[in-house]
Order: C-alpha cells, then sequence, then structure tokens
C-alpha cells in the first residue's frame, strides 16, 4: 500500500532548517511570487501562500514557527512578514489568538469588527467604546450564564456558624488589608510580630475554594474566564460581584472564611517554617498604599487624625516594615531581577474620555506587600513539593536563547560585558546593576525584558528565572485568578482527603489548565494595553500638530518607535520622514545610521517629536521629528524609482524626482 504523499507543509516541519536548494521550494510553490518579485526587491511570501501554509498546518503558528519554515533570515526579512501579518490581522485574514499564534479567520466562528476609517476630524473615543471594541476581538465572556445565575440565586452574605466552628479563629488577630485608593475587591491580608530574632508573617486569602466547587457552573465559568480583565475604572471580573466584592472580600470588622499561609521567617529572610490551615478572620482595617507610606516616612503621624484610631494595629505594620527590609535584602542576594518600570494612573472625566494621566511612583507600602505575596507563594510551592502531589506553577524560563547574542551584543556596545552563555538571573542582574545610574537604564531593562520569555503556568517545575526561585507558584489571588483557585483546591485536598472543596488533579489536567490559563491571562492583558491605548490616542488626537518630548523606545528598519515621556505613548516615525539620506539598520547597536551623512538614530535617544496622525482606533500614532517636517520635499538620490524590500523601504524611500 502506498504512502499518502505528505503535504508540503508538513515536509517543510520534518525536516532540519538548514540551507538547501529544498530551502528555495517554497518560492516555486508560492504562485504569487512573480508578483511579490516585481513590486519587493527582496520578496517574501504572499498573503495567499501564508494563508495555504496556516490551513495545512491545522494549528496556530507563531511568527518565529513562520520563519523557519520559509527559513527567512535577516532583520529586514523578518520584520516584513511581521508586518504582513499584522496587515493580514487587520483585513481579517488572520486571527491573533491569546497566545500570540496566528490561524486563518474563519467565517461565522469570529467575529468580524467593521473597519474604523481614519478621519482627520476628532472622534470620539471613551472606556465604554473602547472595551466593547476590545471585548468583541478578543471575545471576551462578560455575561453570566443562565446556569449560574440560577446557582448564586440565593447565596446568603452570612457566613456559616458550622462552617466557622470547624475552623481555627482568627478573628482577634490583627490582620489588615493594604490595597490602592479604588480598589473594590480585598482578597488578602497580612499581619506580622516579631518572634525573639525571626519574624511570624501571617498571609490570609480569601477562602474561593469554599464557595467555588469544582464543576459547578461558578468553576466552570471562572475556568472558562481564567482571570479578570481590568481596564481603567471598569474590570470584567472571574466571579460575579456577590463573591468578588461581598463574601470573599476581606472587609473591614466582618467575619469572612479564609485560607492561610502561617510563616516563620529568620533575620537573614529565610522561610525557616510555615503551615497552611483554614480560618476565620475579621479585618481591623482596611488602609491604602499611599496612607502606609506616609505614616512609615513619618511615624508621629500614626498618633495624628485619622491615623489614630488604627493604634492597635500600628505596631504590627511597622514589624511587617522591618521583614520587608530583610526580604528586600534577600531579594537582592538571590539575584532576583527588579526592574523599574513606569506606570500611569489615567483619569477619566464623566463620559469616560481620558483627560489626564498621572505619574504612579511605586512606594515602600507597594513593595511591602509585594514581598508579603512572594514570600507566601514560595511557601505554598515548597508544601506542594512536600505533598509529593503534581501541582501548578508560576514557572519562568528567562532569556530566549535564539535572543541572547543580539542581548549580549547589544550590552557589550554599552559596555556591559557578558559572557558567551546566558547568564543567571542573578549575573544578569549584576551587570545591570553597574548601570542602574546611567541615563539610559530604562533602555537597557527594556531591551532585557523583549529577550525574555513570558512566564506561564504549568506542572512542570523549572523554577523562576526572574524572580531567582527554585520553586514559585500563585497562591494569592483567588479571586481574579484561576490558577490559584486550583491550588487551594490543591492545598485542602492535601490538608484533608475528605475536604469536598479540595481536589487532585492528575499531571495532564494541570498541562491542560496551564496552557489555557497562560493563554487567558496574555488575552487580557493584551485587551487592557489596547483599551489604555485607545484612551491615550483619543486624548493624543486633540493635540495634532503639537511637539512633545520623546525617547526612541524601539528601531527597526522601517523606522523608529518614539515613546512621549509625558503620555507614556508610543509613536511611529517612518523612515521616509528621516532627513534625506539612505539608512541602514543596525540590529546590534538599534540603530538606523544614514549612509552619506552618517547621522545616527539609535534607541534611548531624546529626541522632539511632532504629532501628524491619530488613529485611535487602529491605536496608531504618527510622528514627525521636529524640525524635519519638510524632510520628505527633499531629493534623496538620483535615477530611477527603486523596488521596495519585501520588507519595508531600504532607505527612506523618497521620490527620485530632481
Amino acid at each position: 500500500m502506498k504512502k499518502p504523499k505528505k503535504s508540503f507543509i508538513s515536509a517543510l516541519f520534518s525536516r532540519k532548517a538548514k540551507k538547501t536548494k529544498q530551502d528555495e521550494s517554497w518560492r516555486e510553490a508560492d504562485p504569487f511570487q512573480g508578483r511579490e518579485a516585481e513590486r519587493y526587491v527582496e520578496p517574501i511570501p504572499s498573503r495567499e501562500y501564508i494563508l495555504k501554509v496556516l490551513v495545512e498546518a491545522k494549528t496556530p503558528l507563531q511568527v518565529e514557527d513562520l520563519l523557519e519554515i520559509f527559513n527567512l533570515e535577516g532583520e529586514r526579512n523578518k520584520d516584513g512578514v511581521r508586518r504582513r501579518l499584522r496587515a493580514m490581522e487587520r483585513d481579517q485574514q488572520l486571527v491573533l489568538t491569546a497566545s500570540g499564534a496566528y490561524r486563518p479567520f474563519v467565517a461565522g466562528k469570529d467575529v468580524a469588527i467593521a473597519p474604523q476609517p481614519f478621519v482627520k476630524e476628532e472622534v470620539k473615543v471613551n472606556l465604554e467604546i473602547a472595551a466593547q471594541l476590545a471585548i468583541t476581538k478578543h471575545q471576551l465572556p462578560h455575561e453570566w450564564p443562565a446556569e449560574l445565575l440560577r446557582e448564586i440565586k440565593d447565596i446568603g452574605l452570612e457566613i456559616p456558624q458550622d462552617e466557622i466552628a470547624k475552623r481555627r479563629d482568627l478573628r482577634d488577630l490583627p490582620l489588615v488589608t493594604i490595597d490602592g485608593e479604588d480598589a473594590r475587591d480585598f482578597d488578602d491580608a497580612v499581619y506580622c510580630e516579631r518572634v525573639g530574632n525571626n519574624f511570624r508573617l501571617v498571609v490570609a486569602i480569601a477562602d474561593v475554594s469554599y464557595y467555588v466547587r469544582f464543576g459547578t457552573a461558578l468553576d466552570v465559568e471562572a475556568e472558562t474566564r481564567g482571570t479578570s480583565v481590568y481596564f481603567p475604572k471598569k474590570v470584567i471580573p472571574m466571579l460575579p460581584e456577590v463573591l468578588s466584592n461581598e463574601l470573599c472580600s476581606l472587609k473591614p470588622n466582618v467575619d469572612r472564611l479564609c485560607l492561610v499561609s502561617d510563616m516563620l521567617i529568620g533575620a537573614d529572610g529565610q522561610l525557616l517554617e510555615y503551615q497552611f490551615y483554614e480560618a476565620t478572620m475579621r479585618s481591623k482595617a482596611r488602609f491604602t498604599y499611599n496612607q502606609v507610606a506616609a505614616v512609615l516616612a513619618d511615624p508621629k503621624m500614626q498618633h495624628d487624625a485619622p491615623h489614630d484610631k488604627f493604634s492597635h494595629v500600628w505596631s504590627h505594620v511597622f514589624d511587617l516594615y522591618a521583614l520587608f527590609q530583610i526580604l528586600y535584602k534577600a531579594r537582592e542576594a538571590r539575584g532576583a531581577l527588579d526592574f523599574d518600570t513606569v506606570e500611569g494612573a489615567l483619569v477619566l472625566n464623566a463620559e469616560g474620555e481620558l483627560t489626564e494621566i498621572k505619574s504612579i511612583v511605586r512606594n515602600d507600602a507597594h513593595k511591602l506587600i509585594e514581598e508579603a505575596m512572594l514570600i507566601a507563594n514560595v511557601a505554598t510551592a515548597r508544601f506542594l513539593d512536600d505533598a509529593k502531589v503534581p501541582g501548578l506553577y508560576r514557572i519562568h524560563e528567562g532569556v530566549r536563547e535564539e535572543r541572547y547574542p543580539d542581548l549580549r551584543d547589544f550590552l557589550n556596545s554599552r559596555s556591559l560585558k557578558l559572557g558567551a552563555h546566558v547568564p543567571s538571573a542573578k549575573e544578569l542582574n549584576a551587570v545591570l546593576a553597574l548601570a542602574h545610574e546611567r541615563p539610559d537604564f530604562s533602555i537597557l531593562q527594556t531591551v532585557v525584558l523583549r529577550s525574555m520569555t513570558q512566564a506561564v503556568y504549568s506542572p512542570n517545575n523549572i523554577g523562576h528565572y526572574g524572580l531567582a526561585y527554585e520553586t514559585y507558584t500563585h497562591f494569592t489571588s483567588p479571586i481574579r485568578r484561576y490558577p490559584d483557585l486550583l491550588v487551594h483546591r490543591l492545598i485542602r485536598h492535601i490538608l484533608s482527603k475528605q475536604d469536598k472543596a479540595g481536589r487532585a488533579y492528575d499531571e495532564a489536567a494541570l498541562a491542560a489548565l496551564g496552557v489555557h490559563t497562560s493563554t487567558t491571562e496574555r488575552r487580557a492583558d493584551e485587551a487592557s494595553r489596547e483599551v489604555v491605548m485607545m484612551l491615550k490616542c483619543g486624548l493624543l488626537q486633540k493635540h495634532l500638530g503639537k511637539e512633545f518630548n520623546g525617547i526612541i523606545s524601539s528601531v527597526t528598519h522601517f523606522g523608529l518607535f518614539v515613546t512621549l515621556q509625558e503620555w507614556l505613548v508610543d509613536g511611529l516615525v517612518h523612515v521616509t520622514s528621516l532627513p534625506a539620506d539612505y539608512y541602514q539598520f543596525d540590529p546590534t547597536h538599534h540603530r538606523l545610521v544614514g549612509d552619506r551623512s552618517g547621522r545616527s538614530f539609535q534607541i534611548g535617544q531624546e529626541i522632539k517629536v511632532k504629532v501628524v496622525k491619530v488613529e485611535p482606533f487602529e491605536r496608531k500614532v504618527d510622528f514627525l521629528i521636529a524640525g524635519y517636517e519638510d524632510a520628505r520635499k527633499k531629493p534623496s538620490y538620483r535615477g530611477g524609482p527603486r523596488k521596495r524590500s519585501g520588507s519595508g523601504p531600504k532607505a527612506t524611500g523618497r521620490s527620485a524626482k530632481k
């Protein structure tokens, strides 16, 4: 019997990626290569052929997969493929999945979003419009199924007395919550006290697993959503508000069920002992980050109104602050990466339109809670390890091996020396520490971040590179993250095999849930970023023609991406609008260099730009470098017009008119 002939895509996947005559077979198989060759000096696969490859693959493919299939090398070709894929997504030929892979658009299954044409007049962009576009594009579940509503219809707001009787009673322990001013759900509370030279740290987390049982409509919907999705002033919760904002919210002075990580931490920041148990608690205060930071900075304030009404808990907050300082030193000694990222708080008016962007400064209160949650997550991971049961971990592989040479060369070019092999987090952190006070530090850490993999959920516990932990999981946010809820079930099962709210999972189930929840996390992050960008574009379109200070945050062969320092928004200065010259892309140094003038535009460079075009619904902003607005009118070379490269113009691409 004849073996079925392999499809072209199967053959490409099965062969090794090496330079042979076969490497050119995709050009022969692409019926539109003639058309592409007429248009581009370095043609790339046509849209039609890319679609054919994705159909035959029968699975979504990452950009890197397609580049390997077509054996395309060089930044120009790689950028060309990436831009073509984005254009095909824009034109609804392809769908970008939450995992960052592409698949063909399926009519009737995928939601077609009407294109929003660019118009010169200002368009209305508010939170409602931006959120709805993101919900539609990413198909975010946002309505509660009828079965779930029936399930929670008669749920009470009181804690059953018989359940309280089964648990450890922590209602007299001065646990407090510390969150942002706008927080509506409080899923973690903390308490700290000195025990000799050591510290006892109690992290109490809302007991979501008691209410959300495996296999119920609540559970099915929570798993489907995977995570809450946060927009400015709006959230699509993973759980209904009766749970997220009521029964599972650790509000002050009310009884709440919780799952507790009770830890003993040494004076050197090492985790000495830990235990987990179910408890009932009553939060003694709802603090904000700014409130706690103010008292930590000036302890006398604890005796002044309104802080004096919490006199019974401030001593424990100061103990927690002392522990934080120890944990932070241990973090530095461990070599965990600590990036200084700048965030912006969006101020919206009554119509949901963005009116102002305020910078957010992370104070010691933010970091204090972060370190408390990190050590609780580590204790949880060790608890799972000790029990020798399959668990779901938060893992991070670190720097991508294939991207390391470019990262090493870039840092070396900035006088930061790295060796031939991928460094540990501690080694990389030591190199970055040398540049911490340099003006280009933010750019250095941006390039490092881009070279790394994303953290994901997996039963394969390989540790967390960025945090420099050998074992790590997520325990502290079951209201908004399904993996945390799943981990709570595992803890309960380990504590008591008879606990109906507990559950063991086999490794195959955990692997599938890890992939799913990692995907929903990326989907939520992408949707949130798009809403923020649309709102920023809505504000920026009111400033067309104005000049702003910016910094070059990324360089490609087709132009410069510039981040406005005041707005924290990116826009493109296309290579065709740069001062007259032919520009060569230097990927190692992340710069464009003019052939004739030697003029260089490189990452980290501060420049002033003018806003010339804003497309809010496409989330696109075009800039011109201030002072070079007429650059396109100048001839850049003599002779006939040149064909474009498949990945964009070779130089500024201006007309060859004399």
